[in-house]
């Protein structure tokens, strides 16, 4: 494990709510986009766009293109890219709340992760916040025994990918630029979505209409009305990812990601004002829970 860039908590806090806020905001447009295109044409066209920019910055000097440790951030990106196609794919058939409390699993995946594989000690009221976390987990997914299914799990897959990634960074990524790591995940998403179109125009699926479609669409034209979505998801996603990127960081994974949560402020007011989507009250019991088990994670490593 490699650490040489030094913590600084505070900066790092600022820098993920920061991420959480324009995250929160821009992920409501997921829905309107999934009426009209798939997800893997939206990641090589937000890629495309998101690509020069990040080059123009480091062109005047905000941060360097080409990372220093090539293997680590290539597979961090490569867990991102994950997570975050799960993640995508849920906001697609399901209101944000469930997408949200999926991948806010993070910080208890984390946790679990750093007791299996980091040689890091955990104690026992860790391990019951963890258990706090699932149960309320599942009340937000509204996820019982009798209506269980693979897509029941699509949500928690970005959160234990989500936790991978994050871990990677403080471990190993510390020194890189935020820009060099931005840019190779723009990179594999348009590689992602390139070869995923060609496969899905060999095998030519069913594709139902509006956002049950999203993951199965191929490449449609013309897109006008979703061009501004586009748009905001590629400036959007450099400046909520940069931000999250430079506070994993500045500070230890676990106690970063309990300040993730702030997304559900973020998101669901957005989702409110915007769409009128409200949580029913077993819901907001199941975020409550979420809430307290990374805040009980997070006081254990103040």
């Amino acid at each position: 494990m490699t650490q040489t860039n030094s913590s600084n908590p505070k900066a790092a806090v600022m820098s993920i709510i920061a991420s959480m806020a324009v995250l929160g905001v821009i992920d409501n447009s997921i829905p309107l986009l999934a009426q009209e295109i798939g997800i893997w044409q939206f990641k090589i066209l937000r890629a495309s766009i998101a690509v020069p920019i990040l080059v123009i910055v480091a062109f005047f000097g905000f941060g360097q293109i080409f990372p220093k440790r090539w293997k680590w951030v290539f597979l961090r990106n490569l867990a991102m890219i994950a997570g975050v196609m799960c993640y995508f794919s849920a906001l697609a058939f399901l209101p944000i709340s469930h997408g949200l409390a999926g991948l806010l699993t993070a910080p208890l995946w984390v946790v679990v992760f750093t007791a299996l594989f980091r040689g890091i000690a955990i104690g026992p009221i860790r391990y019951f916040a963890v258990g706090i976390g699932f149960i309320g987990t599942l009340l937000v997914l509204n996820i019982s025994w009798s209506s269980i299914s693979i897509l029941s799990f699509v949500p928690i897959m970005s959160g234990v990918l989500y936790a991978i990634a994050q871990i990677i960074t403080r471990d190993y990524c510390a020194e890189e630029s935020p820009v060099s790591m931005l840019a190779m995940m723009m990179v594999l998403q348009f590689i992602a979505g390139s070869t995923m179109l060609v496969v899905l125009s060999m095998i030519d699926p069913i594709v139902p209409a509006g956002s049950d479609g999203f993951v199965l669409r191929g490449w449609v034209w013309p897109i006008e009305t979703a061009w501004p979505w586009i748009a905001l998801q590629a400036v959007g996603s450099l400046i909520g990812v940069g931000f999250a990127i430079r506070a994993y960081q500045l500070g230890e994974a676990s106690y970063v990601a309990i300040f993730e949560y702030t997304i559900f402020v973020f998101g669901l007011a957005t989702a409110f004002f915007a769409f009128g989507q409200v949580p029913d009250l077993i819901q907001f019991v199941g975020i409550g829970l979420i809430i307290v088990a990374g805040s009980m994670i997070a006081l254990r490593l103040s």
